[in-house]
């Protein structure tokens, strides 16, 4: 069995983070995004390989994945010529499919049972099935409604709240059968969400939903990528380095180096290389990337550092995120959601 990863947008809601690095290896803490994509697929043992859907700078990606022997999936690489949309992008990929393939958009971290999923497609005869999850304010999503049977009915983009049926939104997760693809058009930009989706409906075609209540997010936002760190911190998301540490752990990659008279305030985050120099604080829902420099008396605080950055002397980072090569001059303050591109330089004594 086959599985389409849809992973070619450019991520410009995550920007400027994404100006030089394609979603799928923005980091989470020491790995990239799309490792965590790949773990779920290897539960499913009938999945053998992964057809990654690229368009934006996928050389980048091809050069940390290969082949996939490292992840244990076999991954090919389709490139698009031009963006063409989820449906588009899908057909492209899936042009010599010939049985049920998964499908999942680039930019989905859930814990979902995928075997359930396709079980649940299998007995139903499906021509699809979409996994929905449910939402505290489903007014900012399209709804997607069902009948009792867990049949689709509609799909509703941006409801008034007069509108609201339901609170299940698409979780972007699919498994599709390929003899549908017809019906999208060779070359052209098409959605999946806005016009293939609602041709099932309409020829009244076998489309179910299963819904997952579980750990569902979307990272394509500034705020989302850091919450998926604190999420994994604090357990709510299971994975390495703490799905087995305790909730205030302050994990430190053994080649660190952190002084004596460094603060560390748990759960944080420290990676291969970096220096934590004396006299600085680390605050909690800190990520610190691969050979930073943090030297003396400096303060980062519920915020995430890409690698090779050097803080500099009573700087401050708080609740932000610095891209790679970035450096804070002495004195600097950062705070308050700013969200720094690669080699960004605040000098000395600047407040942003």
């Amino acid at each position: 069995m086959k599985a389409i990863l849809l992973a070619g947008g450019k991520g410009t809601r995550l920007r400027p983070l994404t100006i030089h690095t394609p979603k799928p290896i923005v980091p989470i803490f020491d790995r990239p995004f799309l490792h965590y994509q790949l773990d779920l697929l290897k539960q499913v043992p009938e999945i053998d390989e992964v057809v990654l859907s690229l368009n934006y700078q996928p050389r980048r990606i091809e050069e940390i994945f290969g082949d996939g022997g490292e992840s244990g999936l076999g991954i090919k690489y389709v490139v698009e010529p031009a963006p063409l949309g989820t449906a588009g992008a899908v057909r492209y990929a899936g042009e010599s499919l010939r049985e049920s393939v998964v499908v999942f958009n680039g930019d989905v971290l859930t814990q979902v049972d995928l075997a359930a999923v396709i079980a649940l497609h299998r007995e139903r005869k499906a021509k699809a099935t979409i996994v929905l999850t449910p939402v505290e304010n489903p007014a900012a999503y399209g709804l997607v409604e069902t009948d009792a049977t867990g049949n689709i009915q509609r799909f509703l983009e941006k409801p008034t709240p007069d509108q609201i049926t339901c609170d299940t939104i698409n979780a972007g997760i699919y498994v599709l059968e390929p003899e549908t693809f017809d019906r999208i058009p060779k070359d052209t930009p098409w959605s999946i969400e806005r016009s293939f989706f609602p041709s099932l409906i309409e020829r009244q075609e076998t489309f179910i939903a299963y819904v997952y209540r579980g750990y569902w997010i979307d990272i394509g936002t500034p705020d989302k990528y850091m919450q998926v760190h604190r999420d994994i911190m604090d357990r709510r998301y299971r994975a390495a380095p703490f799905a087995q540490a305790a909730s205030s752990t302050a994990w430190v990659a053994p080649k660190a180096r952190i002084e004596d008279g460094v603060t560390l305030e748990g759960p944080c985050f420290i990676d291969e290389g970096t220096v934590i120099k004396t006299g600085a604080r680390i605050g909690p829902y800190t990520v610190i990337g691969r050979h930073c420099h943090v030297e003396e008396h400096a303060v980062v605080d519920h915020s995430i550092v890409w690698a090779n950055s050097r803080i500099s002397q009573e700087a401050v980072v708080r609740r932000s995120i610095l891209g790679r090569h970035c450096h804070i001059g002495r004195n600097a303050t950062v705070e308050d959601h700013v969200v720094l591109g690669d080699k960004s330089v605040i000098t000395d004594y600047s407040r942003v």
